[in-house]
């Protein structure tokens, strides 16, 4: 069932993320879900976590609607984990966007944005970290300048988001070092 049910989420994801591509790798979208899916099933077999995983950027990054998504997720999922599977989504969805703050300014947004994550369960902490992981290597590698910004920020979130696994998180440490080291070879 888990691999008949996540071929089903990562379709409806694709399909959401259909013609965008990566910022920093300039590939595909849904290969950056895919990949955070993947370093999630190295430590779980939750498949609401697996789940979300694949579906993190939806709510955020398409026109996908939260009841579209919902509605979607309990056609493949029984209710409680559908709604577990949303909860987690919704968790991941950055609240403090450009869009709806203008007059922030971006250091003011990801500190609100900090403040929401430190509620977010340990399941969704876990679903950030794989995120950071990925996203950390392709930033240093495509833009220096934002990099250190990100890398800053990414390091923010780790040392107040620690209720997810603790071996992922500990990798997520290590891959802002890891970017780390590339930026300051590339000098």
């Amino acid at each position: 069932m888990t691999n008949e049910l996540l071929t089903k989420v990562y379709d409806f994801a694709a399909k959401a993320h259909e013609g965008q591509t990566r910022k920093y790798a300039y590939e595909d979208y849904i290969r950056h879900p895919e990949r955070v899916m993947h370093t999630c099933a190295q430590f779980t077999s939750d498949h609401r976590l697996l789940a979300s995983a694949l579906l993190h950027d939806v709510l955020e990054d398409t026109e996908v609607s939260e009841a579209e998504l919902g509605n979607f997720l309990q056609m493949v999922m029984d209710q409680s984990d559908a709604k577990q599977t949303l909860q987690y989504v919704k968790e991941l969805t950055d609240v403090y966007i450009k869009k709806d703050y203008p007059n922030w300014n971006r250091r003011t947004r990801k500190a609100r944005e900090l403040e929401r994550l430190t509620g977010i369960s340990a399941n969704a902490q876990t679903v950030k970290y794989a995120d950071i992981i990925d996203n950390s290597a392709d930033v240093a590698e495509n833009d220096k300048n934002f990099a250190a910004v990100l890398l800053k920020e990414y390091q923010q979130i780790l040392r107040n988001l620690t209720k997810g696994n603790p071996t992922l998180l500990s990798r997520a440490h290590e891959a802002i070092i890891d970017a780390r080291k590339r930026l300051k070879s590339q000098i």
